[in-house]
């Protein structure tokens, strides 16, 4: 056991989704994510006014202040955001919201993310705001698909991975999502055909190779270990969190830093967590992994250690990766292929659910999961969260 002040001191205690179609929520953004704030707290029995803190990240544009009426906040004692339009700060979020029960300035906090077309507009607008500055868009570099697509290009290229892996990866998603009810892809069976057909986006990028957004909204209630094991539900333990950025990455990595080029920016974070935890790859029983594009969930899975450029292929194949007895079980919800697209903010409630036994896709005697941000985004983050202090 590790000594880092965020090892197992915290825990998630109820988590809530609400998630529909692209542009047909039934209700406005902000009455989403006050319903997935009450669905959070309900598991964890938790009454909604004791809540007094809330982190996000991904420019949301719910500011708690404006929650308060609806839950009935007696006291908004902080609230914060981690930077940055992509999903990179997903992870980092928990980690800004253990620093505030921690430090003492919340003891109860919400970790969410709401998007819903018709309040916030298309997530690209917001992506794009913090991806793109002006050399690149005089390049003609206007879209996050295209970024992503050259270095996708590069890592199949130069690196040597064999594209046909990525197809593993969207299939396991697909596998996954096929069985899990609150997944767009539930109860459909998926033809890679489909994929190999699909519309090009960007090369090598199809329509099938990227997320594609719902409107909806997450939630998750951190408090602190020992408030979490008086509530309703068993609690699931932040072990370590890491964000941030190595020299040379950035919005000038399209012209520098040739070798950070071809990854998704974990590779200092990655280092930074398993220092903090005192785990390694070896130890995780799972992931949840923010793919934007499956090529950039390849890279990422490299960053954290899972593989390298050269064995990829061992260790990224269909039959590896699903909760059935593979041994690096990903995305068991769907991830954001297959279950949905808010922002990423499903994959932490998967990790949440999987490590309490309440996946549609149990991976037997998991007890870790590794959670991965937005890869390729300015600042990036990890997390690990457990069943129990190891």
């Amino acid at each position: 056991m590790t000594s880092h002040p965020l090892y197992g001191t915290t825990a998630v205690a109820g988590v809530g989704l609400r998630q529909f179609k692209r542009g047909a929520a039934p209700l406005p953004e902000r009455s989403l994510l006050v319903e997935a704030i009450l669905d959070a707290c309900a598991e964890a029995g938790l009454d909604p006014a004791e809540v007094d803190g809330f982190v996000s990240y991904g420019d949301d544009k719910n500011e708690p202040v404006r929650l308060m009426p609806d839950l009935g906040t007696r006291r908004l004692s902080y609230s914060a955001a981690v930077w940055g339009g992509g999903g990179g700060g997903i992870a980092g979020a928990f980690g800004v919201a253990a620093a505030a029960i921690l430090s003492g300035q919340a003891s109860a906090v919400i970790v969410f993310r709401a998007l819903a077309e018709g309040a916030s507009g298309r997530m690209s607008a917001a992506v794009m705001a913090h991806h793109l500055n002006d050399h690149l868009l005089a390049a003609g570099l206007v879209a996050p698909a295209q970024m992503c697509a050259i270095r996708a290009q590069r890592l199949f290229e130069h690196h040597g991975v064999n594209p046909a892996l990525v197809e593993d990866l969207v299939r396991a998603s697909y596998h996954h999502g096929r069985t899990n009810p609150e997944a767009v892809a539930y109860g459909q069976d998926f033809d890679i055909e489909t994929l190999r057909t699909s519309r090009w986006i960007a090369e090598p990028f199809r329509l099938y190779d990227c997320s594609r957004e719902n409107d909806g909204a997450g939630a998750l209630l951190l408090v602190s270990a020992e408030r979490a094991r008086d509530l309703a539900k068993p609690p699931v333990y932040l072990l370590g969190c890491a964000q941030g950025a190595e020299a040379g990455w950035g919005d000038l990595m399209e012209n520098d830093a040739d070798d950070l080029y071809a990854t998704g920016g974990f590779r200092a974070v990655a280092r930074d967590l398993y220092t903090q935890t005192g785990l390694s790859p070896a130890d995780i029983d799972c992931v949840q992994l923010y793919e934007n594009f499956d090529a950039q969930g390849v890279m990422s899975l490299i960053d954290h250690g899972f593989c390298t450029y050269e064995n990829a292929a061992e260790v990224i194949r269909f039959d590896n990766l699903i909760a059935q007895g593979g041994a690096l079980p990903v995305n068991t919800a769907g991830g954001n292929l297959a279950q949905g697209f808010i922002h990423g903010i499903g994959l932490p409630i998967e990790a949440v659910r999987q490590l309490r036994g309440e996946s549609a896709n149990p991976v037997a005697g998991a007890r870790t999961c590794l959670l991965a941000g937005g890869p390729g985004a300015p600042t990036v983050s990890s997390a690990i969260f457990a069943n129990a202090v190891l």
